[in-house]
């Protein structure tokens, strides 16, 4: 039996691990933060497995370490207190692994595996190039299995599956940052609801014109058609609620006069708040 098979019949190793923003954010501040005799960086991973083996990280905290050409040393004590600190905050996280800049795996890496073997059952190691090699932060997701004699101490660190898991608030903050990014100035003006609506079908028009051309090449014969692509686009019409147009309309009108009321008497409650504090003022 191989080792990936081994790994997944265990339902306590992850098979695919979701992270969040903000862990990326925290390994980024933590390596532009180092010494300057430091190489790379490393900290602990909080978030929890669920029983299909998808491990989401959903917070990390940086762990002091020194790494030299003989030896290698981890604060623990310092990790424990900030772990310790963690759980009042988020007592339902626990630890499920560690990070490290960079995306080399040396012999220093399974020492300091090691230690995280001690701390959570088969923790997952996520690496980070911050130092963008190939021009892009790729971001790596491994697994240990014993390799050789159990006795020996030897692993190897197995590849799984890993991707950046978007909540909508966050996937919003980052199109803000995107857009501060591309911005002359630097900066970018936050937008309303009504902005965001109107950035949100905009999008949806341009996939619905991408996805139309897609097919209409298929169509001709400009592409070779593909199964999956097929499937997915029918699985996605067929989610689309079916709606008389007249019908449509009168939902949309009502949804749209509930919504100027709202914001009527929003306005109106803001103004008779101000009323009432500079009559309050003045008697």
């Amino acid at each position: 039996m191989g080792v990936e098979n081994v790994l997944l019949e265990d339902p306590s190793v992850a098979q695919h691990v979701k992270v969040l923003p903000v862990v990326l954010l925290s390994i980024i501040d933590h390596y532009s933060r180092r010494t300057e005799t430091q190489n790379r960086v490393i900290g602990t991973l909080l978030g929890s497995l669920n029983a299909e083996g998808v491990l989401e990280v959903r917070s990390a905290f940086p762990v002091r370490h020194s790494e030299t050409v003989d030896q290698v040393s981890i604060d623990m004590e310092y990790h424990k207190q900030m772990y310790e600190l963690h759980t009042r905050v988020n007592p339902k996280e626990a630890i499920v692994g560690w990070y490290a800049s960079g995306n080399e795996i040396n012999g220093y890496s399974v020492l300091i595996h090691e230690f995280y073997s001690l701390e959570c059952n088969n923790p997952v190691h996520l690496t980070l190039d911050t130092l963008l090699e190939d021009e892009r932060m790729a971001l790596n997701a491994y697994v240990s299995s014993p390799f050789g004699k159990r006795e020996s101490g030897q692993v190897m660190f197995n590849p799984i599956k890993c991707e950046v898991m978007y909540h909508e608030a966050e996937r919003v903050a980052m199109n803000l940052l995107q857009q501060c990014k591309e911005a002359p100035s630097g900066t970018a003006p936050l937008q309303s609801d009504l902005d965001h609506l109107e950035t949100a079908v905009g999008k949806l028009k341009a996939m619905i014109a991408t996805a139309e051309r897609y097919v209409e090449k298929v169509v001709r014969g400009e592409l070779p058609e593909d199964r999956k692509v097929g499937r997915f686009l029918l699985e996605t019409v067929a989610q689309v609620p079916k709606f008389d147009p007249k019908q449509f309309k009168e939902l949309f009108n009502d949804s749209v006069q509930d919504l100027l009321m709202v914001v009527y008497l929003a306005n109106l409650t803001r103004s008779q708040l101000a009323l009432a504090d500079q009559l309050q003022s003045v008697l």
